[in-house]
């Protein structure tokens, strides 16, 4: 018998630990998009941490930015970036306020209002592929900077939340190194998805992009 997901608020006080900690522990859990055509839920299947200015990976690494300021901010708050010029990626603020420790999420299964995220995402081959990737998984929640530093903790009606959903048990969390990132950031294994789970994205390492002569 599977369990009834846990609707309730995720408090602020999960996101203000380590972000080596909160990052394995957000698998199973539900993100709620509230949209004018109606909700749509997702459970978490795949997240990268960032560890602030400790971590040549992550945006904060050099300082504080208008584009990182989220980062900075409370625990619990929503960061969302434009990258490639195309594309939306987002991710959730953790750890102590200034320390910039965030979580990107990288890939989830859409459990309720699949109709409204596939008109979004018209390519997608099944519901099984609407979120399998950060971009595709912004795509599908309708997720742009106008998002950016929602609060994800509270109890009231937001745009974007953050419930307890159904955490997935330690012996189905697998680790390893995060998709797509280089140098000193790319050897370490924050990377953390769901074992066996169809709607996680495929790892990619970093290929340098070439410059056209």
């Amino acid at each position: 018998m599977i369990a009834t997901p846990d609707r309730t608020p995720l408090p602020r006080g999960f996101f203000d630990r380590p972000v080596l900690d909160v990052a394995p522990d957000l698998l199973g859990r539900l993100l709620v998009r509230t949209t004018p055509d109606g909700p749509i839920a997702l459970r978490l299947t795949e997240v990268e941490a960032y560890d602030g200015p400790n971590d040549p990976g992550s945006h904060a690494y050099r300082g504080r930015t208008a584009r990182n300021d989220v980062m900075f901010g409370p625990p619990g708050h929503v960061y969302v970036y434009f990258t490639y010029g195309m594309w939306h990626c987002m991710n959730l603020v953790c750890g102590p306020e200034g320390t910039a420790r965030a979580v990107l999420l990288r890939a989830g299964e859409i459990v309720e209002g699949a109709e409204l995220a596939r008109k979004r995402r018209l390519s997608a081959r099944n519901d099984k592929e609407l979120a399998k990737g950060p971009a595709r998984l912004a795509t599908a929640l309708g997720v742009d900077r106008a998002l950016d530093g929602t609060d994800a903790c509270t109890t009231e009606e937001t745009p974007l939340r953050m419930l307890a959903g159904t955490p997935v048990p330690p012996d189905q969390v697998r680790s390893g190194p995060r998709t797509g990132v280089a140098g000193d950031g790319g050897i370490h294994p924050w990377r953390y998805w769901v074992a066996n789970d169809p709607t996680v994205s495929p790892y990619r390492a970093h290929v340098p992009r070439r410059r056209s002569s």
